[in-house]
């Protein structure tokens, strides 16, 4: 792959201008763009070429995915919530968030449902890891690992399947990004999406072993997202794997690289376990400080 480093930079200095102040009240792109020093032409059309969508777009979703935390966690008015997404109108806001979510906010905030909320991924984190892909695997410096074991008791899955994904990227390249924002808004989760690499009794013919998810109590009866499907996972422990942690977020791939050479290494017999695949996913959860992957484990009889 041909990385053009000068579209990527761009890009990254949009999403960090647009992190870094979209709450403010003065907030407006035309100053990201003289920020920049690029046009505004220019600087929409490389962010939609590398992004898939505009900058207005980007930042409406980022603003329309935060006031749903707000209806949820505090008692403003839903007409001050939408003054703070930039919407003029009680009547503007609530349909742009039904066109978003399937839901309106008052409908939503009576009884949420889980919404596909929008995840801010950083350009260059991706680009990063791609090219530095090769040196990472040949790395030979040893970095620390943390290692707990947690139990888990009876409960359910909910998951969505891809058809030929094989990791994490080429998951996102088939069903989009939009998993992790609607698993994170499912309030009952017992920990925060994850990519998940299914047991054989989950699998399904057509459909690739890697999916995404989260879990839930075994008495969760709440909404199943659309093209999702759910089943319960018998009690188990998980052994937890988390890497050292890091402040920039494109340091997130060679952590979860750290993980996978520690798992290679870690010998479970040693503690009287054994990877017991055919009970539960493993989960990559990903994380913004360290990276953290699960594997299911029983005891060796």
């Amino acid at each position: 792959m041909k990385v053009q480093w000068e579209k990527v930079e761009i890009v990254q200095k949009m999403q960090d201008y647009i992190r870094k102040n979209i709450f403010k009240e003065n907030f407006n792109l035309n100053q990201m763009y003289c920020n920049i020093g690029y046009s505004h032409r220019h600087c929409d059309r490389v962010f939609k070429e590398l992004i898939g969508k505009t900058p207005q777009e980007y930042v409406r979703l980022i603003l329309i995915s935060n006031s749903s935390q707000e209806l949820l966690k505090t008692d403003k008015r839903i007409l001050d919530i939408a003054m703070k997404s930039r919407y003029d109108t009680h009547e503007g806001y609530t349909r742009a968030f039904n066109n978003t979510f399937g839901i309106t906010p008052k409908q939503y905030r009576k009884n949420p449902k889980p919404i596909p909320l929008f995840v801010q991924y950083p350009i260059k984190s991706y680009y990063s890891y791609i090219l530095k892909k090769k040196e990472l695997l040949m790395e030979k410096e040893t970095k620390l690992c943390m290692i707990t074991t947690v139990e888990r008791p009876k409960r359910k899955l909910i998951f969505m399947r891809s058809k030929k994904a094989n990791d994490y990227f080429s998951y996102c390249e088939e069903m989009g990004c939009e998993w992790e924002g609607l698993f994170n808004s499912i309030i009952s989760k017992f920990d925060t999406a994850a990519i998940l690499e299914l047991p054989n009794k989950l699998l399904k013919d057509g459909y690739s072993k890697i999916a995404s998810g989260v879990e839930v109590s075994i008495d969760y009866q709440g909404d199943i997202p659309q093209n999702c499907e759910i089943a319960e996972l018998d009690s188990c422990k998980m052994i937890y794997f988390e890497s050292e942690p890091f402040e920039k977020e494109e340091d997130f791939f060679p952590a979860i690289e750290s993980i996978f050479k520690a798992i290679e290494k870690y010998d479970p017999k040693k503690y009287g376990l054994e990877y017991a695949d055919d009970i539960a996913p493993r989960f990559n959860f990903g994380g913004e400080k360290s990276a953290k992957y699960a594997i299911p484990v029983r005891n060796i009889e």
